[in-house]
């Protein structure tokens, strides 16, 4: 991964506005969680550059996930996954953010309709599998506390 990170650096020091290169980085740091504001800065970036893209607009969705903006990630993902509708690793992510927003049915609704796309994958049918047979973890007390006030201070904002 290094290597390829130096690489995708010095491609986005050579072309700054590509799209695919923004999206392709700043998705590999919000799955190892590094870099998470540069990374949405990025993916932001890349969808005003791509709006009709699913996968970048899914990237968006993600890092929101991440970060436990799960309101955005919801109205993302939904967005990306009718861009994508037959994409299982799209319908997973809005399957895990539909949890965590209370939608426990269309959460399953959309695990079930990524575990009918999988090809190839046992990883993710097994990941899909467990959620299907036991829903997602609860959030540690730490995050939970980070998304109440998150939450809290998106109230106050005018």
């Amino acid at each position: 991964w290094d290597l390829a990170e130096k690489d995708l650096m010095a491609a986005l020091n050579y072309k700054p506005e590509h799209p695919y290169v923004l999206n392709y980085l700043a998705y590999a740091w919000t799955d190892q969680g590094k870099n998470l504001e540069k990374a949405q800065d990025m993916i932001k970036k890349a969808v005003a550059l791509q709006p009709g893209d699913g996968y970048i607009t899914d990237s968006l969705g993600w890092i929101q996930y991440r970060t436990g903006d799960y309101e955005g990630a919801v109205k993302n993902l939904e967005k990306a996954v009718e861009l994508l509708p037959y994409d299982p690793v799209v319908n997973d992510h809005l399957g895990d953010a539909y949890w965590r927003v209370g939608r426990k049915l269309e959460a399953k609704f959309q695990w079930e309709r990524a575990k009918n796309h999988i090809e190839n994958d046992e990883k993710l049918l097994g990941q899909i599998t467990q959620k299907l047979d036991n829903g997602l973890e609860a959030l540690p007390e730490i995050q939970q506390a980070r998304n109440s006030q998150n939450a809290e201070d998106t109230v106050k904002s005018p």
